[in-house]
């Protein structure tokens, strides 16, 4: 490997982790306003119950704070990439008055952790592999 190649890969690292870390805060912060009453007349809209509301944010905090480990950051990223897919879903189908305009933001989100996972593919595939080997 040469020298500038590595240097590339050491910028590109720095640049995924600020990613990381940004989209993280974001997701701590939005896992802990599903806690307060903020969201509860849209999760009655949903149809779920306010159930699926503390279950929403236990999975965001979770996914926010896997960001931050090395070893799960990709599993982390994919995760809240499907829990964003999940919600634009919701947005666009569920939701009254929903539709592509309030799915945009979960979508950026999902784009986003892609991206993640896409660069920290080889922590997936290493967490992946140990799961095998048992």
């Amino acid at each position: 490997m040469s020298e500038q190649t590595s240097t590339a890969a050491k910028v590109g690292n720095v640049v995924v982790w600020i990613l990381q870390i940004a989209l993280a805060v974001q997701f701590f912060l939005n896992g802990y306003a599903l806690f307060t009453d903020q969201f509860v007349a849209k999760f009655d809209d949903i149809g779920f119950g306010q159930w699926f509301r503390y279950l929403t944010g236990v999975l965001e905090i979770a996914t926010a704070v896997g960001l931050l480990i090395p070893r799960i950051c990709g599993l982390a990223a994919l995760a809240l990439a499907g829990i964003m897919a999940g919600a634009a879903l919701t947005e666009m189908l569920l939701v009254t008055n929903g539709g592509i305009d309030d799915a945009t933001m979960p979508l950026v989100f999902m784009v986003w952790a892609l991206v993640i996972a896409v660069y920290r593919r080889e922590q997936i595939l290493g967490a992946l592999s140990l799961v095998k080997r048992k």
